[in-house]
């Protein structure tokens, strides 16, 4: 049996969850059986069941489009691009909506049968129109049109299963839910501090740590307005890079720069580090913080979870499946806005209570030791990769059978 993937990231490009999950179950799933994967970018790999190749991306074909249209068009310049090579494989299996008029394509000119599974969905994405433009009703029309012609969905959490059923026409028994995992061999604790040397971050005191892009799904804008409730000699270290818009980048360097003029404890990291560094800060940091506000499963609570590092996160989406309350973490309530844009109803109030979440956890001891261990635990009992790319092929021989 074969597989082939079609995925916007795959490395060296990573910059999100996404990326991360396509990376480890391909190379898991290339231990079971053949691998293809056709990525965005200048890939060339060939080991043993896993051949990737990249499809130029950032090409000069569309020179002359309206700005926010352009990864629109690129996306469908690319998807089309990965079809004009023959396609073998027994099962196509699209991430993210950039991969998905890949996928519609090699269902309808090669037949063959199509699995997606869904990072995230675009109704519940509505500032995505800020960087696309009306490019989001294109990417939207996109979606719901690869999801609901798929033969099989694969959501990463029983609330996104719940997102699929609410917003697109799809039989439930095509659903299966199948969450994220983790290498469990590289994310563990290090007792190297090389990065936190690099950045000045200070090993004597405590500091809660922000991992992700900056976008307005993964909210870190409350968190840094929350930063003047947070005690002041805890230190916050913001891993934070690849803005959506040169909007929102604006208000992120507003927002730090507010924040710094009361403290000088406040390190904003604004590149995307690699895996290795990542993890440095993950196993000396007291608390991690995911202030989303829309979140199907949070790939990176479990990167900390896996360090032994306790969480404070929103309780939103496939978060409250990963992080349990009191144990591995602390869930932070969020009155959400009931239609589009989902930001919270009172966001100060949201700022507030993750404050007072990080501030509880970094002042007991106990309390931060038992969430600690509870994490690690339940990172190894839940999120292995080994067994989720057995879920999947399992998935893939129901189909093709």
């Amino acid at each position: 049996m074969k597989a082939l993937f079609f995925t916007r990231e795959f490395p060296p490009y990573v910059y999100g969850g996404a990326g991360v999950h396509v990376e480890y179950l391909a190379a898991e799933l290339s231990k079971l059986m053949n691998i293809e994967v056709r990525a965005f970018g200048d890939q060339d790999v060939n080991e043993d069941n896993l051949r990737v190749k990249g499809f130029p991306f950032e090409n000069s074909n569309f020179d002359n489009a309206d700005d926010k249209l352009k990864a629109v068009f690129k996306t469908l310049s690319t998807g089309l691009s990965m079809n004009a090579e023959i396609i073998d494989a027994d099962v196509v299996h699209c991430h993210t909506w950039y991969s998905h008029f890949a996928g519609i394509m090699a269902k309808l000119c090669y037949g063959t049968p199509l699995v997606l599974t869904t990072h995230s969905l675009e109704p519940l994405r509505p500032w995505k129109r800020e960087q696309l433009g009306r490019g989001y009703d294109a990417s939207s029309w996109i979606e719901k049109t690869a999801i609901e012609m798929a033969d099989c969905l694969i959501a990463v959490s029983e609330e996104t299963k719940e997102d699929v059923l609410k917003y697109f026409d799809v039989d439930e028994s095509k659903i299966e839910v199948v969450y994220n995992g983790i290498d469990l061999d590289q994310y563990v604790v290090v007792n190297e501090t090389e990065v936190l040397d690099r950045y000045g971050i200070d090993k004597t005191k405590p500091y809660v740590l922000f991992v992700g892009r900056i976008t307005r799904q993964k909210g870190i804008i409350h968190l840094v307005n929350a930063i003047k409730y947070i005690d002041k000699d805890t230190q916050i270290v913001l891993c934070a890079g690849a803005p959506d818009t040169k909007e929102i980048a604006a208000e992120m360097e507003a927002a730090v720069a507010k924040a710094t003029e009361t403290r000088d404890n406040i390190f904003w990291i604004d590149v995307m580090l690699d895996k290795k560094d990542v993890i440095q800060l993950y196993s000396h940091a007291d608390v991690f913080c995911c202030p989303s506000i829309y979140e199907p499963f949070g790939i990176i609570n479990i990167e900390a979870m896996a360090c032994e590092t306790a969480v404070v996160a929103s309780a939103v989406g496939g978060i409250k499946e990963v992080v349990v309350e009191g144990e591995t973490g602390l869930l932070i309530e969020v009155e959400q806005q009931t239609e589009a844009p989902f930001e919270p109803v009172d966001p100060d109030k949201f700022s507030r209570d993750l404050a007072e979440g990080v501030n509880k956890v970094i002042n007991d001891k106990a309390l931060r030791l038992k969430m600690s261990k509870n994490g690690r635990q339940r990172v190894q009992e839940f999120f292995d990769w080994k067994a989720i790319a057995k879920q999947t092929q399992d998935i893939y021989k129901s189909i093709i059978s």
